[in-house]
């Protein structure tokens, strides 16, 4: 009881001194337990791994030594809630080794923890926020939990939590069987519509929107979600992404505002301030600031992922590819580094070099769009045109229906594709898929235009030519290429009247 007073009272040395020196650490996990938090508050992490003890554990997160695993200690002010001291253990050694940066062992800790109590909410969050396991090991490892009969409905929310790069129909029915199985449990009515309005469920839907790209209904969403917990973390975070998608600058400054007053401490806030000049195009401070979050907390994605994109605006190559390189070694789980370091050798025309990253990010995340239409553009590039077509069509099958403006530009590649193919027929339908998702597109309207061109439908052609220059009239391309349809119409004409003439006077010598 003193040692934890005195724990509570943040005298952490001199709690650690006490429960050192009576030697009771040794005779009960509890105490060691709470010696071992004394030494993660003095961060003295090496010191906090010897005190719990000596352990190990595989690759899947299984104890080879399993004699405390089943060890609970009741606390007594928790209304009678069970506190699970094995993966309570579990979970402080993988936190140790993440601040070690011996993050291999620190996801095995972390699997460990969850293992041994499904409950361990912690555990999972660290795994999934810190982009620890790919989607198969996420998947992996909730299906290997073992819930309770009355936990049915954390094993759904659990899945909702994990990266939800699935088909639109597998994602909607995982937030659909959590609502359904809220209603029909036998709970106290107050604990459903708690569950049914639950923030952090809301705020894993509005991620899902983000990763769809339907950046207004995520934008919608959060919106809502912060008025009614304006200190949600995960709903601002996805907040700020999808203001920055959408381009709104002030709502990025009155976020970034608030969150450096309430929160001066946090990556969280100086990230905010990273987007908003990002948006308003100052890269400059923009990478500044996103130095300054991953400084504050190394273990934050989006800021290394946002200091990465600063450099690349600027064009600054190297800068940009140190950045993803250190996130992807941070962060083994997300593909979003390896496919930008893939993007970055594109723009430089290293194209096999930029596969082979996407193909590694393909096989991190097999379910991102996004990946197979950065491998649509370099098999476009290296000029496999079948093989850019299969990729495209795959990007289109893998986004959810309708299509969203965001993938305008697959369609349009996809055309081109085709086009390159001689395939005018197939090439000019995607041309007004294209066109029917955006209509100020001056590529798609230039695309089209040639496709009839070389069909040799020249009035189709010179029309959407001309749509193409009154959208931008100083496109080279455009100009040249309605200059020859001219050409060619007016000697199809001329053509067509010297043909005409001449049947007139073979009849009239008739």
């Amino acid at each position: 009881m003193q040692a934890q007073a005195l724990f509570l009272g943040r005298h952490y040395r001199r709690a650690y001194h006490l429960l050192n020196a009576s030697q009771i650490v040794l005779r009960d996990l509890r105490f060691r337990y709470l010696a071992a938090k004394c030494l993660e508050e003095l961060k003295e992490w090496d010191q906090c791994i010897l005190m719990l003890g000596d352990a190990k554990v595989d690759e899947q997160g299984n104890l080879y030594d399993t004699k405390d695993s089943n060890i609970m200690y009741l606390d007594k002010d928790g209304e009678d809630h069970e506190i699970n001291i094995s993966s309570a253990i579990c979970f402080l050694r993988g936190k140790a080794y993440e601040a070690l940066e011996n993050r291999v062992q620190a996801r095995q800790w972390y699997k460990a923890a969850i293992k041994a109590d499904p409950l361990c909410y912690e555990a999972l969050e660290c795994l999934i926020e810190n982009h620890m396991l790919t989607c198969e090991e996420e998947a992996s490892l909730l299906s290997s939990l073992q819930f309770g009969p009355e936990d049915g409905w954390l094993s759904s929310f659990y899945s909702c939590l994990i990266k939800k790069y699935d088909k639109e129909n597998v994602v909607e029915a995982k937030f659909r069987e959590l609502e359904e199985e809220s209603c029909s449990s036998n709970t106290e009515q107050s604990f459903i519509c708690t569950l049914k309005t639950n923030t952090d469920l809301l705020a894993c839907k509005a991620e899902y929107y983000h990763q769809c790209g339907e950046y207004q209904k995520c934008f919608e969403l959060t919106s809502v979600l912060l008025e009614k917990d304006p200190f949600h973390l995960k709903s601002t975070l996805v907040h700020l992404a999808a203001a920055m998608e959408l381009g709104h600058s002030n709502e990025l400054y009155l976020m970034a505002c608030n969150l450096v007053k309430d929160y001066p401490q946090k990556a969280l806030s100086w990230f905010a301030v990273g987007c908003y000049y990002y948006c308003i195009k100052k890269y400059v401070e923009s990478h500044r600031y996103f130095s300054k979050a991953t400084s504050l907390d190394g273990t934050f994605p989006p800021a290394w992922i946002g200091y990465g994109n600063a450099y690349a605006a600027k064009e600054e190559g190297d800068q940009a590819m140190s950045a993803y390189r250190t996130a992807a070694r941070l962060f083994p789980g997300c593909h979003l580094p390896t496919l930008y370091i893939g993007m970055e050798y594109m723009r430089t025309h290293s194209f096999k070099l930029a596969e082979q990253f996407l193909m590694q990010a393909k096989a991190t995340c097999p379910s991102d769009p996004l990946v197979y239409n950065e491998l649509g553009v370099v098999a476009y590039h290296l000029k496999e045109y079948t093989k850019a077509v299969w990729w495209f069509e795959k990007t289109l099958a893998q986004i959810p229906s309708p299509l969203g403006e965001m993938w305008e530009p697959t369609v349009v590649n996809l055309a081109h594709a085709y086009r390159k193919l001689k395939m005018y027929d197939e090439a000019i339908k995607y041309y007004e898929k294209a066109l029917a998702l955006s209509t100020r597109s001056v590529s798609t309207y230039a695309g089209l235009a040639y496709a009839y061109h070389l069909q040799d439908n020249l009035n189709a052609a010179i029309s959407f030519y001309h749509k193409a220059l009154w959208l931008k009239p100083d496109d080279q391309f455009c100009t040249e290429m309605l200059s020859l349809a001219l050409v060619d119409d007016s000697r199809r004409g001329v053509d067509s009247r010297t043909e005409f003439l001449g049947l007139i006077t073979f009849d009239e010598r008739v």
